[in-house]
């Protein structure tokens, strides 16, 4: 199943800035570990603010929330996730 996901991050103003770059260090990791699996097929950056856009390749909702809530931004972010299913309209065969 394919989710578009929106993830905005709101770190707390008072964490100390090494706690910050060790949690964003351990996240890009875990993403491209992910992402180099095809589980986390897209990832675009929102321009102008602290947020990204994803497209996740994922067997079910469950699997899914396994995978975000073990973001270690998790607790720092806003997301809202939406399915996405075939458009008829689409050119494409597969989910290329």
């Amino acid at each position: 199943m394919l989710f578009h996901v929106e993830m905005t991050v709101n770190l707390p103003a008072d964490m100390p800035e090494a706690r910050a770059a060790e949690i964003k260090a351990t996240e890009k990791a875990y993403s491209q570990k992910l992402q180099n699996e095809g589980t986390w097929r897209h990832l675009w950056r929102v321009a102008g603010s602290y947020s990204n856009v994803s497209i996740f390749d994922v067997e079910d909702n469950e699997t899914l929330h396994h995978i975000i809530s073990g973001l270690p931004l998790f607790p720092y972010m806003e997301i809202r996730v939406r399915p996405l299913c075939r458009h008829p309209s689409s050119v494409r065969d597969d989910d290329s």
